[in-house]
């Protein structure tokens, strides 16, 4: 009974959360783009800054600027060093978080809702995006350890086949180059201050809140924000990716399990094919043990103990990957199947029965996606950031019910080419 009451409880959560999701939109008067949840179910702020910042726009002969922007960021700023904000912080029971990646450079504080303890949160987060100090001793040091930490990963086969994956699915466009100690090695603390004021500005900002607030005070905090950053421009694009050419790359290496990726550049954000990539997706490889990469290649082969396939939407075409690990003499029988199983669903697509399975299981567990602040603002920042329509989670559902066998096997025909799917391997006999 207990457990029934439970489930009861999150079930109703999920439920108010997922209509409560209700996003508002506007622009800030000095050019940032804001997103707003209004949730009063608990007495908590959460607040997230993404800039167009991520590591597509490093320089071309200093990869890591954004990784080492992002991560020196919040340690010290403006009059506060890093130990008072951590003590600032815990004072008031607030974090600070956030992160890089390819496209973006997030910064991110959840805090209680009220007054006394959101208002110097929120000076603090303004502080970190406003006015970073890049102080010399922390520098050096955070440089030391990102070019530790890209040292230690060379040694790693899951490290490498990552590194050799992206580079073959991306020989000429930003997503495909890789910090190196080398090119961390360059930087100096000139070029994480000049890339900050390029792409830390209200024009290149989103910034999205979730919680215990209203309209008007979600404008005030915005335009807090927004006010004192240099007002600059989007960031520029570069050219799309350009199809890579299909192969293999094979790494050496000691350990004994391989390494195993196949995939290619397949699609962007917002793309109207997605849906349908993501229903038969969870068929080919995303849904686990019921789907027909695990059931070839662990249940009836014994090759891998988990083999999965995803796609990766990124600002432009990002990745679809298949992705196992199997004994070094396994690997290219493992390979040859999940090939085999690749094409066949390519050409044939899901049966009815496949299908149904496939959206009863994201459509039920679609709510579990929205059951906190944090999960909303999650949603909602990828929605403000790649401009994705704000009625976007109110129509998964029905987007995903709309899908069509038909509509999988057109979506899948025009983004998984399999002339230019690549494969890397790494420990690999």
């Amino acid at each position: 009974m207990k457990r029934l009451c439970t489930a009861v409880v999150a079930l109703l959560l999920a439920q108010t959360a997922f209509a409560a999701a209700k996003i508002e939109h506007w622009v800030s008067p000095s050019g940032a783009r804001v997103y707003f949840v209004e949730s009063r179910v608990l007495p908590i702020l959460d607040v997230q800054i993404d800039f167009a910042a991520g590591s597509m726009f490093d320089p071309a002969t200093k990869s890591g600027v954004a990784a080492l922007t992002r991560a020196t960021l919040d340690n010290g700023a403006g009059k506060l060093d890093e130990t008072a904000i951590a003590e600032q912080l815990a004072d008031i029971g607030a974090s600070l978080g956030g992160g890089a990646d390819t496209d973006r450079a997030s910064v991110s504080l959840r805090t209680l809702s009220a007054k006394d303890k959101r208002d110097p949160a929120l000076a603090i987060l303004t502080s970190v995006v406003q006015q970073p100090r890049f102080d010399a001793a922390v520098f050096e040091r955070e440089k030391a350890r990102t070019i530790a930490g890209l040292k230690e990963a060379m040694t790693r086969p899951d490290s490498i086949a990552g590194k050799a994956f992206w580079a073959a699915m991306y020989p000429n466009h930003p997503y495909g180059k890789q910090a190196t100690p080398e090119s961390v090695t360059a930087i100096g603390r000139d070029d994480l201050a000049a890339f900050h004021t390029r792409y830390y500005t209200a024009a290149n900002a989103s910034i999205t809140l979730v919680g215990d607030l209203s309209r008007a005070e979600a404008e005030q905090i915005a335009e807090t924000i927004a006010a004192g950053l240099p007002k600059g421009e989007k960031a520029a694009l570069p050219a799309p990716p350009t199809p890579p050419k299909a192969g293999l790359t094979k790494v050496a290496h000691p350990a004994s399990q391989a390494h195993v990726y196949l995939g290619l550049p397949a699609i962007e954000r917002g793309n109207p094919d997605f849906f349908p990539l993501l229903v038969g997706n969870y068929t080919l490889g995303g849904g686990g043990f019921v789907s027909r990469l695990m059931k070839e290649i662990r249940d009836k082969r014994g090759y891998a103990y988990s083999v999965y396939s995803y796609f990766a939407p990124l600002k432009q075409s990002g990745p679809f990957q298949i992705g196992l690990q199997t004994k070094r003499s396994q690997a290219q029988d493992a390979i040859k199947v999940a090939r085999s199983i690749l094409e066949d669903f390519v050409k044939n697509g899901p049966t009815a029965e496949e299908l149904a399975a496939a959206k009863a299981n994201l459509v039920g567990s679609f709510p579990l996606r929205l059951d906190s602040n944090k999960k909303l603002l999650d949603n909602a920042a990828v929605i403000g950031f790649y401009g994705l329509p704000l009625d976007y989670l109110d129509q998964y559902q029905a987007k995903v019910q709309a899908v069509t066998a038909e509509d999988i096997k057109r979506a899948f025909a025009r983004h998984v080419r399999l002339d230019q799917l690549v494969t890397v391997t790494v420990a690999a006999d």
